[in-house]
């Protein structure tokens, strides 16, 4: 073990050189070097939020796990905040913000991070609403994109400004950032409202069929990812597939044309300087004058 200084905290580094991906033969060290360098942009995504990790400590072709709960043995300067359970109980969250934190846990085998869409101190009113839209059985990805066109028309529609990325494995996800006024099932039921004007335009390739068995192998609209202590992926996280992908922000122009998420890589992206921002500009929106035009689209 090795100790490097990060912002006047020693952290701790083990084996650099261990391989997570077979596949591309990227190491820890190299998840590491990312992971420093973006990580003006992820902190913003992470910090004031809980956030779920999930880690490959033997490698992404090894079987991972989630973790929530701060370890014994986490050095003592990481902060955690602590969240009682509906059934007694409580769950022990890490604070992932900042750098010395963030190094700790990618040293640990730490891969991915998902953040809650609530920030700690008003948990139960999100700052986001969320599609996600994963290609099915019977429609790819250049449905999905076609679908994620009509939704960004359709926001600027309601006067709503959205941003689109990807899952970093093989959908696409689009954020709409929102007052943090309202409670989930409000923010639940207005995505409901927007994926039924989705459905109704693309009846071929789009489902609200909650069962798996009965949607026909066509794209699943899930509003339900709409509700408190659900998590989605955050921007620049990194995934445990095959390739070391990523959770990529795009422009709107970028679904013009054809795109496979999983080509946006560590090794396809090794300039940080053409990374954008995710929604750090976009100010919290009210839903008021939306809900309102949807009506109008609905009835």
């Amino acid at each position: 073990m090795q100790y490097i200084d990060i912002q006047g905290r020693e952290v701790g580094i083990s084996h650099p050189e261990k391989v997570l991906w077979p596949q591309t033969g990227t190491t820890k060290g190299q998840m590491l070097d990312y992971y420093i360098n973006i990580s003006p942009l992820l902190l913003p995504c992470l910090q004031g939020r809980l956030v779920s990790l999930q880690r490959f400590p033997h490698g992404v072709e090894k079987k991972g796990f989630y973790q929530k709960n701060c370890p014994a043995n986490a050095p003592d300067w990481i902060k955690t905040h602590r969240l009682p359970g509906k059934k007694g109980g409580e769950t022990n969250f890490i604070l992932v913000e900042d750098l010395p934190t963030l190094v700790w846990l990618v040293n640990s085998g730490v891969i991915e991070f998902h953040p809650w869409l609530s920030r700690i101190g008003n948990l139960d009113n999100p700052d986001y609403g969320v599609f996600d839209l994963d290609p099915m059985e019977k429609y790819g990805i250049d449905e999905v994109r076609l679908v994620a066109q009509f939704i960004g028309r359709l926001l600027d529609k309601l006067g709503l400004v959205g941003r689109v990325k990807t899952s970093g494995a093989t959908g696409l996800q689009i954020f709409v950032p929102i007052k943090p006024i309202y409670p989930y099932p409000k923010v639940r039921d207005f995505i409901h409202a927007c994926s039924v004007v989705v459905q109704r335009a693309f009846p071929q390739w789009t489902t609200l069929e909650r069962s798996v068995d009965r949607r026909e192998g066509k794209i699943y609209l899930d509003y339900l990812q709409n509700a408190r202590g659900q998590t989605i992926v955050s921007a620049y996280s990194l995934r445990p597939q095959p390739v070391p992908s990523l959770s990529y922000p795009l422009e709107w122009d970028d679904l013009n044309r054809p795109l496979d998420p999983r080509s946006y890589t560590l090794s396809s992206l090794k300039n940080l300087g053409i990374f954008p921002d995710w929604v750090g500009k976009i100010p919290g929106q009210p839903l008021e004058n939306a809900v309102a035009s949807l009506k109008n689209m609905l009835y």
